[in-house]
């Protein structure tokens, strides 16, 4: 059993996994509020500041639990994990959080989710399942931490189960009908203070972490959903293989131009959603690299445009479509730049060869 600075009723067990420091979103404003240093106990705990500020260092679960629950002590503070979920949202899941965004139904959010959680937190899973207690039209969203669920850190559940609630809440635009909640320990924080957060009924020393939610909201249409930026998305994190190193950040925007040209805006702010940057930040990032958006943009249309002149017989308008041009006369233009050439005569010189 893992020794962690904390009480071992805060504590069952830890095991070591890796998750994204975007899972402490909210812990510094937190510990500040509370009159804490979030520093000297990220310290404390074995984890670097650095963690606090950032959203992609991966960090490992046993320290995540390690911080959270030491702060609690610490500040006396037995529900610090229900207040650091207050405090995010669904940004803190990067580029999963695009695709869940604008998923038409719960349905494909939970199938998103279930899919690519992995990217956020190596062991963190969310599943739907049958009701524990039998109830009809009633489904249980199941939240596990470790597959074989050895890490149970209070908080560190406290925080993700208030997360999923909270994103469900978002998504539906208010409370959605919560049955119950099922927590697998007996909390410290009052249980009154567990049902005002989740406006429910809580029921402690349960089997596994659960959310009671209707079965019928797996089908209700969400609103603002964007079919085109979620394929985007899912085919972005569909390339993030597990312990690949990380393509540079020009090959992620061509990457993400590549599947979305013809079919989503060619704008620098479309595809720093997909990437979950903000457009300066990607601009800046893309400069270091010693490039532009606006120079990789291009070089994909030329690449594209020359694959359709030179292996299909698509007409000219269509092309220009395709690459996500809005007239001839501009495909024309690029054609002579890129190539001195007109359309026609590249596709008439491809045939010659």
């Amino acid at each position: 059993m893992a020794s962690l600075p904390c009480d071992d009723r805060d504590l069952i067990l830890a095991d070591m996994s890796t998750i994204r420091s975007a899972a402490l979103r909210g812990f510094r404003a937190t510990v500040a509020e509370l009159g804490g240093d979030a520093d000297e106990l990220a310290a404390r705990a074995g984890l670097s500041p650095v963690a606090l500020d950032s959203d992609d260092v991966l960090v490992s679960d046993l320290t995540v639990a390690r911080v959270l629950e030491s702060a609690a002590q610490v500040l006396d503070c037995p529900d610090l994990g229900l207040r650091v979920a207050m405090r995010q949202d669904l940004g803190s899941l990067g580029p999963l959080a695009l695709a869940i965004r604008n998923a038409p139904t719960v349905a494909t959010v939970l199938e998103c989710t279930s899919r690519y959680l992995f990217l956020h937190a190596r062991g963190m899973s969310i599943a739907a399942e049958a009701d524990p207690n039998g109830a009809r039209g009633v489904l249980a969203l199941r939240y596990r931490v470790a597959p074989d669920e050895r890490v149970v850190s209070v908080q560190g559940v406290d925080l993700g189960l208030g997360f999923v609630h909270r994103a469900l809440e978002f998504l539906l635009g208010g409370r959605y009908g919560l049955r119950s909640v099922d927590l697998p320990y007996q909390p410290r924080a009052p249980i009154d203070r567990y049902e005002r957060f989740f406006g429910a009924p809580v029921q402690i020393a349960r089997p596994a972490a659960m959310l009671r939610v209707p079965r019928s909201i797996t089908t209700l249409p969400l609103s603002g959903a964007d079919e085109t930026l979620m394929r985007s998305a899912l085919t972005f994190l569909a390339e993030q293989a597990p312990f690949r190193p990380a393509p540079s950040v020009a090959a992620q925007v061509q990457h993400v131009l590549q599947q979305s040209l013809g079919t989503a805006p060619t704008e620098i702010g479309v595809v720093a959603k997909v990437l979950a940057v903000h457009p300066r930040t990607l601009q800046r990032r893309l400069s270091a690299e010693g490039t532009s958006f606006a120079a990789i943009l291009d070089e994909v249309r030329r690449n594209q445009t020359r694959r359709y002149l030179t292996t299909t017989d698509m007409p000219m308008s269509q092309v220009a479509a395709m690459v996500g041009l809005t007239e001839q006369a501009t495909l024309t233009r690029c054609c002579r730049r890129w190539w001195n050439a007109t359309p026609r005569e590249v596709r008439r010189s491809a045939r010659a060869r």
